[in-house]
């Protein structure tokens, strides 16, 4: 049994994440976000704690974190290399090594063709905090797998592969089903891509975008 911090709780693949920790493992959990109110559902959950908190209050993070095993990222926005600044600051001040942090593809320059010229215009406001926040990474200490999905779809299903950064990026979409699977993996045997980035993407999804765009 392992005590996981998901920060970042509220988001739609964390949400997916929590509920297959809470039904197919023993592990406690601590959810921090903003506006903890919105997971109220799991307030009587003797598993479960609760923390109302900005990921930009390092201090407030640090104590929530304390007492985890393993800490999973669900941040985004613009600011993103300053969250997650403020996500390693804290792992070293609790002393905590194991983290796996949601990016995105393109981090790494690493999605070829029309579609890579597409994503570099579609998510152009967000790439810089998602490569900053890869280069923050890859200078820490910690033991981090970089996580880096398609376009994210709510199919429920769960159907991907993976590739390397020194392979090109496949396919363009993905489930958050399928993101949370792999994350759950990981959790349930962090010695597995440790100090890694991991693109995923649902096979046969090439083209030049997503499909229903």
């Amino acid at each position: 049994m392992s005590k996981v911090m998901i920060i970042g709780a509220n988001g739609g693949t964390a949400k997916i994440l929590i509920q297959r920790l809470l039904d197919e493992t023993d592990d406690d959990l601590i959810l921090f976000l903003r506006n903890a109110q919105r997971l109220n559902q799991y307030q009587d959950n003797s598993r479960v704690t609760l923390v109302d908190g900005n990921v930009l209050d390092t201090a407030a993070l640090a104590a929530a974190m304390a007492s985890a095993d393993l800490v999973y990222s669900n941040v985004g926005g613009t600011d993103l290399g300053a969250q997650t600044k403020g996500i390693l600051t804290a792992m070293h001040q609790t002393a905590q090594h194991r983290l796996l942090f949601i990016s995105a593809l393109g981090a790494h320059h690493e999605v070829p063709g029309k579609f890579g010229e597409w994503n570099e215009q579609a998510i152009a406001a967000f790439l810089p905090g998602f490569r900053e926040a890869a280069r923050l990474l890859t200078a820490s200490d910690v033991d981090y797998t970089e996580i880096r999905p398609a376009w994210l779809t709510d199919q429920a299903e769960v159907d991907y592969e993976t590739t390397n950064l020194v392979e090109d990026f496949k396919g363009t979409e993905v489930s958050r089903a399928s993101v949370a699977d792999f994350a759950f993996k990981v959790l349930n045997d962090p010695t597995q891509y440790q100090r890694a980035s991991v693109g995923l993407n649902k096979p046969n999804t090439a083209g030049d975008r997503p499909s229903w765009l």
